[in-house]
């Protein structure tokens, strides 16, 4: 990760766009819903780990695809930290500080929430999910836009990657609670995409060359090749939007059946 001096033409548009900023940030406030993960979680279905006691996926039954699913959907909330620290870099204090510490707060909720649900469930194997959470955030690895249009675009295809796979992934859990927590978040993760595409709104409307130039940069494929096709693929709750997490993406895990897949490592520079 590096920090990224602005220029003065990111610093322009940066206030240029401060006022629509305020405008989203009071419509995201009186639209967004308050909620607890704790009433979300089914704590009655959970019991003891022993020291010693092996995962048994038996316990809950999925396809290989779907707990990959929740594996990486919930890396990439655990990457949070990281998050912030991009978006904080290049938009700095002011009504873009409030926003990205109001976001934060939301976002932490879902790794919250996510990982209750999968530890009580028994839905995925916590040692391996805590492996992978240390080998994730240990790694420090996430895009590094340089420019105030590079970053809002990827945010807006970000956010709407994320909604579009927690509400899938969460229709093929086959649990209704599990539904539920998914849905929930996937809610949040729309506000949050109309924040950021209604600021890109705005700022293509300022410098729509720019705009598109970052647009085609955050949607053409990554370097580097992609997890293969499989048959897995007609029923992926994934986008072919590209993560924040990458560990789907470094690892080749969502692919891979269970047996096969290694322990988790951390993940390797590059898409």
């Amino acid at each position: 990760m590096t920090t990224s001096a602005r220029s003065a033409d990111d610093l322009r548009l940066i206030h240029d766009l401060m006022p629509a900023a305020e405008k989203l940030v009071d419509r995201h406030i009186s639209s967004s819903k308050e909620w607890f993960p704790h009433l979300y979680v089914p704590w009655s279905k959970g019991r003891d780990f022993e020291q010693d006691e092996e995962w048994d996926p038996g316990e809950f039954p999925l396809p290989d695809a779907v707990r990959d699913a929740l594996f990486v959907n919930l890396l990439t909330e655990d990457n949070l930290p990281y998050y912030f620290h991009t978006i904080d870099n290049i938009f700095g204090p002011g009504v873009w500080g409030e926003w990205i510490r109001r976001w934060t707060a939301e976002e932490q909720r879902h790794s919250i929430v996510i990982r209750d649900y999968l530890t009580v469930t028994r839905a995925l194997d916590p040692v391996e999910l805590e492996r992978g959470r240390m080998a994730q955030v240990s790694g420090a690895v996430v895009p590094e836009p340089t420019t105030p249009e590079d970053t809002l675009v990827y945010v807006a295809l970000q956010e709407l990657a994320t909604r579009v796979s927690h509400r899938n992934t969460g229709k093929l859990i086959g649990d209704p609670v599990g539904y539920e927590v998914m849905a929930r978040v996937a809610a949040d993760e729309n506000l949050h995409y109309l924040f950021y595409r209604d600021v890109v709104s705005e700022a293509l409307a300022m410098d729509p060359s720019a705009v598109v130039v970052a647009g085609r940069g955050s949607t053409t494929s990554p370097p580097g090749p992609p997890p293969s096709p499989g048959p897995a693929s007609t029923t992926s709750p994934s986008t072919t939007t590209r993560c924040w997490c990458r560990w789907c993406c470094a690892t080749g895990s969502w692919r891979r059946s269970r047996a096969s897949r290694p322990k988790p490592r951390r993940p390797a520079p590059g898409w």
